[in-house]
Order: structure tokens, then sequence, then C-alpha cells
């Protein structure tokens, strides 16, 4: 039996997806996808399945499972694991180039986080006016 477990991350969500010989099943945090909600975070984790074709994945089940940050993070940080996953089941050259020319994304991580709040300030970088009179 092959397994193949791969992750990812986006902000602050880390994303773990495992991928082994299946019926097509695809969980994600024990919710299968036809059911997830909202319906744009579905749309979001469907896309590297959608790309990889329907002969790929009837014949894998797809486990996620993903925590920190919020629904969007989380989603993308999903579909990155997915998206890695499937090409290295696969180990299919056509189906890299198609996820990078697809969307870059797909395959590498975004590393931009938020940058964390200093003394002085409301924010990261809005600092409170100085007067001197």
């Amino acid at each position: 039996m092959k397994i193949v477990l791969t992750s990812a991350r986006r902000k602050t969500a880390r994303a773990r997806v495992l991928v082994k010989n299946g019926r097509g099943r695809i969980l994600i945090n024990g919710v299968p996808l036809e059911i997830l909600q909202p319906e744009l975070i579905r749309l979001k984790i469907y896309e590297p399945i959608y790309l990889a074709g329907e002969d790929i994945i009837k014949s894998v089940d797809i486990i996620a499972e993903s925590h920190g940050g919020g629904i969007m993070g989380q989603a993308s940080a999903i579909r990155t694991a997915i998206a890695r996953a499937l090409v290295k089941w696969t180990e299919s050259e056509e189906l890299r180039r198609l996820y990078l020319e697809y969307d870059r994304h797909l395959l590498v991580e975004d590393p931009r986080q938020t940058e964390p709040k200093k003394p002085r300030g409301r924010s990261a970088r809005a600092k409170r006016q100085k007067s001197y009179r």
C-alpha cells in the first residue's frame, strides 16, 4: 500500500495531507469535501483536485488536517499540501508543470506573514504622533 504524506503553511495556518490507495474519498478535518462550508473554501480546495483529473482522484483517498490561522489561510495551506501530495503520488513532471502554470502557489508556499506589533503604536508600523508643544 502506497502512502504519501505532505504538509504546507500559509500565514499561521498549517496543513497535513495524507494520500493513500482508495476510492476517491476526500476528507477535510473529518468533513467530506462535498459538504464543506462555506462554498468559497470548498472551491479553493477543489482546484488542485480538478486539475489532476478524475482518473487519478478515483484511485486515491485524501485526508487533510489543518490548524492555526483563519479559514482562508487553512484552505490555502490544504490546497498547497494536496497539490504537492498528488505530484508526489503520480511522480508526474507534466502534472507539476500544469500546477506551476496554473498557479505557482499550488506548489510553492507564500512566505508572507503579518509583522509583529511594536511598542508606541497601535499596529506594526503606525506610531503615535510626537508633539513638542
